[in-house]
Formats: C-alpha cells, sequence, structure tokens
C-alpha cells in the first residue's frame, strides 16, 4: 500500500455537509462559512513517547488525538464542523489502519465532524489535527471575560489520567479496578461539547483543563486581569483514590496539576446557577462549584479549614 491508496481506502469517507465544498481530494478543501456564525481554529499535535506510549491501541489513539481537539471546541461553546489529519507513520499497517480509522471515524460522527484533508509522511509517530467549529457570532466562550465575583466551576473528575500516568511509571500502585478506571479516562476522554453550547448564554470565560487545573485557570485570570480563590477539597477526583490514599498531598497535585483530564473549567455569575445546574443536568455532565472570582490578581489555594494550600508544580509544561 502506497501514501495514496491510504488516503484513498481509509480517510476518504464523504459525509453529507452543505456547507463543505470540496473535500479531500484537491490540493485545498473548501468551506462555504453560514452567515452570522464565527468560524474557530484550533490544533493539537501529539507525538510517541510523549503525549503517548509506543504500545497504545489504535483505537485509543484515534480517538484521543481527536478529543482533546473537539475539547477546545467545548471550552469555547463551539460547535466542532471540520478537521484536517496530518499523520506520520513508519509504515501502512492495515490492521493497525483499519483499528485507528474507525475510531477516528465513529468519533467524528458522534460529534458531527468531518475529515477535509491533511497531510500523510513516513516518520515517526506524529499526529496532527487541526479542527474547526463555529458559534454564533459574538457569542463565543472566552478566557478574558471572567468578572469578579464570578463562581468558578468544573465539569467530571479530576487527577485521574495522572495517576494512571504515575502507575505507568511505577511511582504508585493501584488496585488493578481503580487503575482500570484512571487509565480509561487517559486513553477516552470525553469531550464537553454539549455542555460548552449550553454556556454560551449562561457563562462568562472559560477553559479546557489540558495542562492542570491550577496553570490553566492561570489562563483565565491573566486574559481577564482577575484573581481566584478554589477550595481544593471541593475539587471533584475519583473517591477511591482518596480512600485508598494516605497521601493528601499526592491527591491535590493529581487534581490541581496533573494535565490530561480534558475537562471544563468556566466562571458564571451566581444569578446563573440554577441555569448552569439544569445545563448540566441536560447535558448529562457532571459539574462542581470549586471557587469564585476575586479582585486579587492571585490563585489562592485553600481547604475547607481555611489553609493556604501550596503545589510543588502548577501544571504540565513542554520544555520545564
Amino acid at each position: 500500500m502506497n501514501e495514496f491508496d491510504f488516503i484513498r481506502q481509509y480517510l476518504h469517507r464523504q459525509q453529507q455537509d452543505k456547507q463543505l465544498i470540496l473535500g479531500i481530494g484537491d490540493d485545498a478543501a473548501i468551506i462555504r462559512p453560514r452567515s452570522g456564525y464565527d468560524l474557530h481554529f484550533s490544533t493539537d499535535m501529539l507525538i510517541g513517547g510523549t503525549h503517548f506510549f509506543p504500545d497504545v491501541a489504535p483505537g485509543d489513539l484515534a480517538h484521543k488525538i481527536l478529543a482533546v481537539n473537539l475539547s477546545d471546541m467545548a471550552a469555547m461553546g463551539a460547535s466542532p464542523r471540520w478537521a484536517l489529519l496530518s499523520v506520520a507513520l513508519p509504515e501502512l499497517n492495515k490492521e493497525w489502519l483499519t483499528a485507528f480509522c474507525d475510531a477516528l471515524f465513529a468519533l467524528a460522527a458522534r460529534f458531527g465532524v468531518t475529515l477535509i484533508g491533511g497531510d500523510t509522511t513516513k516518520g515517526n509517530w506524529i499526529f496532527n489535527v487541526n479542527i474547526i467549529g463555529e458559534t454564533p457570532s459574538g457569542q463565543a466562550l472566552r478566557r478574558d471575560a471572567a468578572k469578579i465575583g464570578d463562581d468558578i466551576w468544573v465539569s467530571g473528575q479530576l487527577g485521574l489520567a495522572a495517576a494512571a500516568l504515575d502507575m505507568h511509571w511505577g511511582k504508585v500502585k493501584l488496585p488493578a479496578d481503580v487503575y482500570k478506571t484512571c487509565e480509561q479516562k487517559r486513553l477516552r476522554p470525553e469531550p464537553r461539547v454539549a455542555l460548552g453550547r449550553q454556556l454560551l448564554s449562561l457563562a462568562h470565560a472559560a477553559q479546557d483543563i489540558s495542562d492542570g487545573l491550577a496553570q490553566d485557570i492561570g489562563h483565565i485570570l491573566a486574559a481577564s486581569n482577575v484573581g481566584a480563590q478554589l477550595n481544593v477539597d471541593a475539587i471533584p477526583g475519583l473517591q477511591t483514590l482518596r480512600q485508598i490514599s494516605d497521601d493528601e498531598q499526592q491527591l491535590r497535585q493529581w487534581m490541581l496539576a496533573g494535565g490530561d483530564d480534558y475537562e471544563l473549567v468556566f466562571t458564571a455569575p451566581p444569578v446563573q446557577r440554577e441555569a448552569i445546574l439544569t445545563a448540566a443536568q441536560t447535558t448529562v455532565t457532571p459539574i462542581t462549584r470549586i471557587g469564585a472570582i476575586t479582585a486579587s490578581g492571585l490563585l489562592q489555594l485553600k481547604d475547607n479549614a481555611g489553609n493556604i494550600i501550596s503545589l510543588s508544580k502548577q501544571g504540565f509544561d513542554h520544555f520545564g
């Protein structure tokens, strides 16, 4: 099989899309934007040995490379629509490619995403997805819109992926059932696209949690020129992790700085609490209120007793 056979047999799957004028098969795709909508563009690169292990199952890998991009769309309340995929593979293995593409297109279909192009080359395990979404004009959730007095919310449970990674590296020992749950979260994060869309009329600012809650909420604080106070004991994690560990500092490090969560952190005025809880119920998304936006200009971490909590690191840094 050569490069062009791979594209024709595995990647060229036509879908009905009135805005897509021309998809895979030419030098560039053509999209006709809808009147009254803004387009969103984002990209994420995953590299073997840095973002995934060499023995990862192809279906898990395909899910994650698209899911992390869908999470970027969710953070802005955008509806994901189109994606471009560029890959570097050491070889073209039909069995591997079938499993990979089946999982990729299954997730794309769930979220209404059409693959419209990309690039392929021989190389050492690099995957790059460019994703395009849309929101009604002027309504996108942004990092620079948090207001003093806003509640701070997070979706899902934090720290599971980080715990699974520490198990991989031999830093901790987790029971088999707990590890399975954590590893599933690491391999197959669930993009909160539906919740993000519901928050367009309710929230002020949002961010997806990819590099750690403390670090990622810091982007909101910097962009909005505000501070925040978080109750670390309110941050949702896996209850069984708490039950099997007596290292509170480790648990907090996973939940606050572990990364790879791909949940949403967002701010909203207190008057919207009931509507936000309804949105979470409608989209079947667990959410938790964990703090408030302040005028301090700083991120303050406290426990239930009011003690100040410190972290050994704020989050993941590729060059750190």
